[in-house]
């Protein structure tokens, strides 16, 4: 089944999902453990909307290309158009904000790289986008209070904070707005903090979102499909 938007207090959203664009790199600390470069600029990539799954299901995981990495992020759920939006206006935009694994074939995307080819098919693959419900935005309080973390097996794996991105939210979101029209239904993934690695076959996948207040997080356990065990 197609993923829909939905909200947690169990409302459907009134548009089908749309693309989901990425930004690579939003946190120094990421970019240094794979080696990369600090940007000086967002790094943005689109996911199609036939990559989103929901979060809330067992995972399947694609292993059959090499290693699957998890990527956890924050996710904004856009509900007006921008197109070269201010960061006030392009802020105003988002009314819900969930959480997301950002899946990538870490030895495809490292072979595409080599070459200098694009990386979607790393990326963008069915099933690539485990997407949560979303917090309607009237229940969270101000963006640099929000936090994230991933836990794997009880250990705690990432952990990330909205003051810790290199471009904060209202910036990102104006800077993909002069780049492609940001519709209602689409949705922002905003960068992976530091701690990625193999998603390993038949975890326990604990995701907290931590807004403030109790009613304006997220707390998600949820499981990695085991392929030995079928």
């Amino acid at each position: 089944m197609r993923f829909a938007p939905r909200f947690t207090d169990g409302r459907s959203f009134d548009q089908p999902l749309g693309k989901i664009v990425c930004v690579g790199r939003n946190y120094a600390e990421h970019a240094k453990e794979l080696d990369n470069p600090v940007p000086s600029a967002p790094l943005l990539f689109i996911k199609p909307a036939t990559s989103a799954v929901m979060l809330e299901e067992t995972i399947a995981m694609p292993s059959e290309r090499g290693e699957v990495h998890f990527e956890t992020e924050l996710a904004l759920l856009i509900g007006e158009t921008l197109t070269g939006a201010s960061p006030q206006a392009a802020e105003a935009a988002v009314v819900g904000i969930g959480l997301a694994l950002d899946l990538t074939r870490r030895d495809v995307q490292a072979q595409l790289k080599e070459k200098g080819h694009p990386w979607e098919i790393a990326k963008a693959f069915d099933g690539a986008c485990p997407l949560s419900s979303f917090v309607a935005i009237e229940n969270a309080p101000d963006w640099s209070s929000l936090a994230f973390s991933l836990d794997i097996d009880g250990e705690r794996r990432q952990t990330g904070q909205t003051s810790d991105m290199l471009f904060q939210i209202p910036t990102l979101l104006a800077e993909m707005s002069r780049h492609f029209t940001l519709e209602p239904g689409d949705v922002v993934l905003t960068g992976t903090p530091a701690g990625v690695g193999p998603l390993p076959p038949g975890a326990e996948l604990r995701f907290i979102l931590e807004a403030g207040t109790s009613h304006a997080g997220l707390d998600i356990k949820t499981r990695v499909d085991d392929a030995h065990s079928r």
